[in-house]
């Protein structure tokens, strides 16, 4: 098929909507999968015009660089089309399963263009968040989005919110800080535990 469409996330990135309630945007996302799965080609347009924005935001969180994080992207929505058959709604809802892809593809490109300590050293120049960006590469890498869904649970009410916002959301802190009417320092210290919560309970499942 003509990925083409996906070369364009620098204007989704700044147009994309994204803005519909999670739920009500998972229910949408998983009748379009179907869809998709068929061939459907204008299915796959709207998925991507739903979801681009969230896509390239957590693409651009891991990998810096905005043209890998293009490419991250074009990848993850080749990735959909070719496997949206495949898209098991027991197991995780649609968000969950695209953000776990994009995550999981854009670790792959960070492994592939440069050695592991140049990355960390990258990480530690680059962002003031490091401590979110290490626990989430651990999560959206080893686990399977079942098992992050189970220990969600075991997080605080304000926690899952905040966690969701930034990790799945591709919502900045500040970001999540305005949606939530909150302060800044709050927020960190919100997604920072819940994080760190979140990584000892996978580690011990």
């Amino acid at each position: 098929m003509d990925t083409s469409p996906a070369r364009g996330t620098a204007d989704a990135h700044a147009t994309g909507t994204g803005t519909s309630p999670v739920p009500e945007l998972n229910a949408q996302l998983g009748r379009l999968l179907g869809m998709i799965a068929g061939g459907d080609r204008d299915a796959f347009v709207e998925f991507y015009g739903l979801t681009s924005r969230r896509v390239f935001g957590l693409a651009r969180r891991v990998l810096l660089d905005q043209e890998l994080s293009e490419d991250a992207t074009q990848e993850v929505f080749l990735q959909v089309w070719q496997s949206a058959g495949r898209f098991d709604p027991a197991a995780g809802s649609p968000l969950a399963w695209l953000m776990t892809i994009t995550h999981r593809r854009a670790v792959d490109k960070v492994r592939s263009v440069q050695a592991a300590t140049d990355r960390e050293a990258s990480y530690g120049a680059a962002s003031q968040d490091i401590e979110h960006d290490a626990v989430s590469e651990e999560v959206g890498s080893r686990l399977e989005a079942e098992a992050v869904a189970r220990c969600l649970q075991t997080l605080t009410e304000t926690q899952q919110e905040s966690v969701r916002l930034a990790y799945y959301g591709g919502l900045s802190y500040r970001e999540v800080a305005e949606k939530l009417h909150a302060a800044l320092p709050t927020i960190k210290s919100r997604i920072r535990d819940g994080l760190l919560r979140l990584k000892n309970c996978l580690e011990v499942g």
